[in-house]
C-alpha cells in the first residue's frame, strides 16, 4: 500500500504539472507551431545524414517557412521507394543513412495480408519517444480517481516475443517485442508476463504459459490487440472452469487496446468484463506512437510534440486509384489545413529516419483544434468495384451497430468483392461468431445499415452491385487461416477486405472446409489444420 500511495501521488503530481505545462504551452502555440517545432528539430538532427544532404536539410532549416519548403523539396515516400533508395543500406549496417548513427533494431510490420513483412528502422531516439508517450498515457490514469492500492497491481502486456532475430549485427522482430525487452528495471516487478514467457516466439505456447501463471498475478491493466486478448481471456476461463475473469483477476479495471478499431469488439468485451473495465485506445504503429486516448478525452489525440511530424493526403479518387495506390503526390496538407469529416491518408516524418512516409492508414479528424481523430481504415482496404466506395469505417460501424442492437458477439469479419457471370457485382461477407446468427436476417439488416451509412453504396445497390452474401463461421476458422498464412498472434490482425491472391486463398480454404463436413467437424473441435 505504501508503494501504491507513493506511485499514485507521484503520477497525480506529474500529470497535473504536465497538464499545466501543456495549457501554458497551448496559449503560446497552436497545433501548427507545435508541429513546426518538431519538424525543425528532426531536420536539424538529420541534416548531416545521406538523406539530409540529398534533400538539402541545412537550407530547409534556415527557411522562413520550413514546413512549406519541406513539402516542396522532399518527395513523398512509400516503403518500396524508401527501401530501394536508402533503407537497404541501413539494414546492411551503414551509419548515417536517414538518421544519425547506426540503427540496431528493425520492427517487422504486422501485416494483414500474405505479403512479406516490411522492416522499419527503430532508433534509440524513437524508443525513448515511445516510452515518453506511454508514460503520458499512464499519467492520465490519475483522472480516474483510482485507489492507491491499484497502482501496485500488475500490468499484463499481451505482445510479441522479446527473443529478436539477429541479422548481421542488428535485431528484428515485433515492435512490441522490441519495446517490452527494453522495459526499465524499476518497472519489471509490475509488468507481466516475466522475461521467460515474453521471450517465447510460439504464440500458442506463450498464451498457454500466461494461462498457467494467471492466478499468480494480480492484474489491474491489460494491454494488447483485441482479438488476442479475447482469446487469452477465454482460455483462462476454460482452463480454470470459471464464469468471470474477475474470479482470477478481481482488480482488473483498465484495458488499453490498439491495432484495429475496437468498435466491433465492444459487445464481446462488455460481456467478458461485465462493463467493469475502462477501455483506452492507442495508435502505436511500427513507425511510431501516433496517438492515444485519455480517460477523459473520449477520443484519441495526435501526439504533436514528440518527434513526429504529420501531413495528410485526402483519400479520394483524385489522389488514389481503385486499388488504393497513390496517384497524385502534390496535395499533402499540413495540420492547420485539414477539415473534420474527411478521410486522410497519413504521412509521417520521424526520428527513425522516415520522411513524408505513407504508412497506409487513413484517419478522420473529429476535432481539428484539439487534433482529435479516429482511424478509418487502410488505403488498400476498401471496396469500390462499381463506385460503391465502401470504406472499412463504414463496414466497422455497420457491424458494430448491429452487434450492439441485436446483442450478438461478432469476433471478426471480412468481405471480398466479385464480378458475376452477368457482368454485375456482389459482395461476399464472412462473419466470425460462436453464437447462432440467422444469416438471411443478418444479411438484410447489414445491407440496410450500409445503405443508411453510404449514399454511393445505396445507389450502386440499385444498379451494378446486384447481390450480397453472408456466411457465418466459427471464430477458429478465421484464426487458423492466419496460422496458414504465418500471421498468427501478437500484433497480427485479420484483414477486413480481401483482394487478389489473399481473396483466392481464403475462398479455396473455405471451400476445402465446406466440402468435407467430417473434416470440418474435426477441425472445429481440434482447432488445428491437418491439410493444406
Amino acid at each position: 500500500m505504501i508503494v501504491g500511495t507513493i506511485l499514485k501521488g507521484a503520477s497525480s503530481l506529474a500529470h497535473k504539472k504536465s497538464v499545466k505545462k501543456s495549457q501554458l504551452s497551448e496559449k503560446r502555440k497552436n497545433v501548427a507551431a507545435l508541429q513546426e517545432e518538431q519538424l525543425r528539430k528532426l531536420l536539424s538532427k538529420a541534416k548531416k545524414t545521406e538523406f539530409g544532404s540529398t534533400y538539402g536539410f541545412t537550407k530547409l532549416v534556415e527557411s522562413d517557412n520550413i514546413r512549406n519548403s519541406f513539402r516542396e523539396n522532399v518527395p513523398i515516400f512509400q516503403y518500396e521507394f524508401m527501401y530501394k533508395k536508402f533503407w537497404h543500406k541501413t539494414l546492411a549496417g551503414v551509419e548515417d543513412v536517414t538518421w544519425p548513427g547506426k540503427i540496431q533494431n528493425f520492427a517487422l510490420t504486422s501485416g494483414t495480408t500474405n505479403a512479406a513483412s516490411k522492416r522499419i528502422p527503430v532508433s534509440k531516439q524513437m524508443i525513448r519517444g515511445i516510452k515518453r508517450t506511454c508514460l503520458k498515457q499512464v499519467l492520465t490514469l490519475s483522472d480516474m480517481k483510482l485507489p492507491s492500492a491499484f497502482y501496485e497491481k500488475d500490468v499484463l502486456c499481451v505482445g510479441g516475443s522479446t527473443d529478436l532475430k539477429k541479422v548481421n549485427k542488428q535485431y528484428e522482430g515485433d515492435l512490441s517485442g522490441i519495446l517490452t525487452g527494453k522495459v526499465p528495471h524499476w518497472i519489471n516487478p509490475y509488468t507481466k508476463p516475466g522475461k521467460k514467457i515474453r521471450a517465447i516466439s510460439n504464440w500458442d505456447e506463450k498464451l498457454n504459459k500466461i494461462v498457467e501463471s494467471a492466478p499468480k498475478w494480480d492484474v489491474g491493466i491489460i494491454c494488447g490487440v483485441p482479438a488476442w486478448v479475447h482469446i487469452l481471456i477465454n482460455r483462462i476461463l476454460d482452463h480454470y472452469k470459471v464464469e468471470s475473469i474477475f474470479e482470477i483477476w478481481p482488480n482488473l479495471r483498465i484495458y488499453i487496446h490498439g491495432g484495429v478499431s475496437f468498435s466491433p469488439y465492444v459487445n464481446t468485451f462488455n460481456q467478458l468484463f461485465d462493463k467493469k473495465v475502462t477501455y483506452l485506445d492507442t495508435y502505436l504503429a511500427s513507425e511510431g506512437f501516433i496517438g492515444f486516448q485519455s480517460p477523459v478525452s473520449g477520443e484519441m489525440q495526435l501526439v504533436l510534440d514528440n518527434s513526429i511530424y504529420f501531413e495528410f493526403i485526402p483519400f479520394n479518387e483524385e489522389h488514389f486509384d481503385a486499388d488504393g495506390s497513390l496517384m497524385n503526390y502534390s496535395d499533402a496538407l499540413m495540420i492547420d489545413e485539414v477539415e473534420t469529416g474527411v478521410d486522410y491518408a497519413l504521412l509521417i516524418t520521424t526520428n527513425s529516419g522516415a520522411y513524408r512516409y505513407l504508412i497506409g492508414d487513413t484517419i478522420q479528424f473529429t476535432d481539428v483544434e484539439n487534433a482529435k481523430f479516429k482511424i478509418t481504415g487502410r488505403t488498400k482496404h476498401f471496396l469500390s468495384l462499381c463506385g460503391e466506395h465502401l470504406s472499412v469505417d463504414n463496414m466497422t460501424q455497420a457491424i458494430s451497430e448491429l452487434s450492439y442492437e441485436q446483442n450478438i458477439s461478432i469476433d471478426e469479419f471480412c468481405v471480398l468483392g466479385k464480378q458475376q457471370a452477368n457482368g454485375k457485382f456482389m459482395h461476399r461477407w464472412f462473419i466470425a461468431s460462436d453464437h447462432p446468427i440467422n444469416s438471411l436476417n443478418f444479411k438484410h439488416d447489414l445491407d440496410a445499415k450500409l445503405c443508411s451509412l453510404n449514399d454511393d453504396y445505396i445507389t450502386e445497390r440499385k444498379h451494378a452491385l446486384e447481390n450480397i452474401e453472408i456466411e457465418v463461421l466459427p471464430t477458429k476458422v478465421f484464426y487458423n487461416f492466419l496460422k496458414l498464412m504465418d500471421k498468427y498472434g501478437s500484433q497480427h490482425k485479420f484483414p477486413r477486405v480481401l483482394k487478389g491472391r489473399l481473396a483466392e486463398d481464403w475462398e479455396k480454404y473455405i471451400e476445402i472446409l465446406e466440402d468435407d463436413n467430417e473434416k470440418m467437424m474435426v477441425y472445429w473441435q481440434s482447432g488445428s489444420i491437418s491439410y493444406r
